[in-house]
């Protein structure tokens, strides 16, 4: 792909209004977590989404062993946390409120949470897709954290 082209699709992309969640897993008793903004729902039945994560993630490492991870949709106010969870490093979780949720790390506070079992992985260019199959779903009103054009912001419903 030329740099014009990539340029240019990366710009396309920026327009589209994605929501924000922090992707979570477990290495023994050592959390791991992620931001992403491509994620989504799969299917009803039986409940799945799918999350896409670079081939070269720590956390996807991490997922591939312990087949379980945790979607963690982020409020609006929550960018901070995004934010932390985007850069690269091994504390992340360090002063950050969470549980261990049936298994995978839960963030406190964010408004919506799904624990998956790995149902498939699918290798698409220089990502994979993740197929989650839910085993667990926790979710609270909230105005959802945005992310468009580059910076995080929200959800407003037109007067």
């Amino acid at each position: 792909m030329s740099a014009d082209l990539a340029g240019a699709f990366k710009d396309a992309m920026a327009a589209v209004c994605t929501p924000v969640a922090v992707v979570t897993a477990m290495d023994g008793d050592r959390p791991h977590g992620t931001t992403v903004s491509a994620f989504a729902s799969l299917s009803a039945s039986p409940p799945s989404l799918l999350v896409s994560l670079d081939r070269g993630s720590d956390l996807l490492a991490v997922i591939t062993v312990s087949g379980e991870f945790g979607v963690n949709i982020l409020g609006h106010g929550q960018s901070e946390l995004a934010g932390r969870f985007a850069r690269k490093g091994a504390d992340k979780f360090a002063g950050i409120s969470w549980s261990g949720a049936d298994r995978v790390p839960r963030l406190d506070g964010a408004p919506g949470w799904f624990a998956c079992r790995v149902a498939q992985t699918v290798v698409a260019a220089d990502h994979v897709l993740v197929v989650g199959e839910v085993y667990a779903v926790d979710t609270a009103s909230a105005a959802p954290l945005t992310y468009h054009e580059r910076v995080f912001g929200t959800h407003h419903v037109p007067a």
